[in-house]
């Protein structure tokens, strides 16, 4: 029997707390960069969080079921753990964000808006996002269904086909709506100068681009570290592999994403905020899957993940139900965390 602590346990915590703050400082680093970015490319605040800010920090948990997926592959049998972690990392990714993410953002404005207080993204981009995501994930939800069929492969390859289609279609609209929108003020403006002129560099797109870079790389690095420990905590104690993959994995890959809209929501540029989640939510929902469906079974053996992909779904209509209204207020994403807690009761329930 492992002690609740001891000394592996208490450096393990330790690096925990080190990534975590070297991860905070880098999504700051990134948040500055990205203004700058999409100010002098003249983009909209909705292209810049959906797709800029939302595929750049949706890295670190793509490269789990990546890394899963190709543990399956290189193997002649294929292992019922790495299985569980890919399919449960791609599933478990957007149940986050449509949850938990929503929920500590809203907490993160609490005080400064109050509990009725209203967050105002630009519409047309929001519920475009959250039309996108509802699309893809149900199908990729369906076609767990035809994985016995004889003919799967082909509605495999149809399915994918339509889940990158999607994206690319996704990618075109939101492009050709930003030069309206910019028209209509809603371009991204970056209110603080960037912290690389601070060390000496001059301001041009290099210093931009050199900044981004950084960031990223400090970002994946210690996201890829945080993600390395909780692992080692998680099988000190022995948690289940799909458990780990579907609540405590992204907890910790979803980091970036849920810094960087708590840092953008404070500072009242609430679309740049929402869009990194609803824009993470489309990449998730209709890129991963292809991954799943094409190199790993894609069959469920657990009622966990049912439960996992209806409670994201039910939190997406929530949103998008307000959203359409164009009526979110903070205790609205209050409703998002209360799904995720259902979430974790049945697991506990059903494990």
């Amino acid at each position: 029997m492992i002690p609740f602590f001891n000394k592996a346990i208490i450096l393990n915590i330790l690096t925990l707390l080190i990534c975590l703050i070297l991860i905070v400082f880098a999504a700051h680093l990134f948040c500055n960069a990205l203004e700058h970015l999409g100010e002098k490319l003249h983009l909209s605040e909705g292209v810049t969080g959906s797709i800029f800010a939302s595929v750049g920090t949706a890295l670190p948990e793509t490269i789990i079921p990546i890394l899963s997926i190709a543990s399956i592959s290189s193997s002649n049998n294929i292992t019922n753990i790495n299985h569980e972690i890919g399919v449960g990392a791609i599933l478990g990714a957007p149940l986050m964000l449509s949850t938990l993410s929503l929920c500590v953002m809203a907490i993160s404005v609490l005080k400064q808006r109050g509990l009725n207080g209203k967050i105002s993204p630009e519409p047309t981009g929001v519920k475009r996002d959250l039309q996108f995501f509802i699309f893809t994930y149900t199908l990729a939800f369906l076609a767990i269904f035809v994985q016995q069929l004889p003919w799967h492969q082909i509605l495999n390859s149809l399915i994918t086909i339509t889940l990158g289609l999607s994206y690319f279609i996704y990618i075109m609209l939101t492009i050709k709506s930003s030069s309206k929108l910019c028209e209509e003020g809603n371009h991204t403006v970056a209110e603080s100068p960037l912290l690389l002129t601070k060390l000496g560099f001059k301001f041009n797109n290099v210093a931009i681009i050199l900044q981004l870079i950084i960031a990223l790389v400090v970002l994946i690095y210690f996201a890829d570290k945080f993600i390395y420990t909780v692992n080692i905590i998680a099988n000190l104690y022995h948690i289940s592999p799909f458990l780990l993959s579907l609540i405590i994995i992204p907890i910790a890959t979803e980091m970036p994403e849920k810094i960087n809209s708590i840092i953008w929501l404070r500072n009242k540029k609430d679309t740049l905020a929402i869009s990194n989640i609803t824009g993470a939510m489309v990449f998730q929902g209709s890129l991963l899957p292809i991954l799943g469906i094409l190199f790993t079974n894609w069959s469920l053996n657990s009622i966990l993940p049912i439960i996992g992909i209806t409670i994201t779904l039910i939190a997406t209509i929530w949103f998008y139900t307000n959203a359409r209204r164009n009526n979110i207020r903070v205790w609205h994403f209050g409703i998002n965390g209360l799904l995720y807690l259902t979430n974790i009761v049945c697991c506990l329930y059903f494990i």
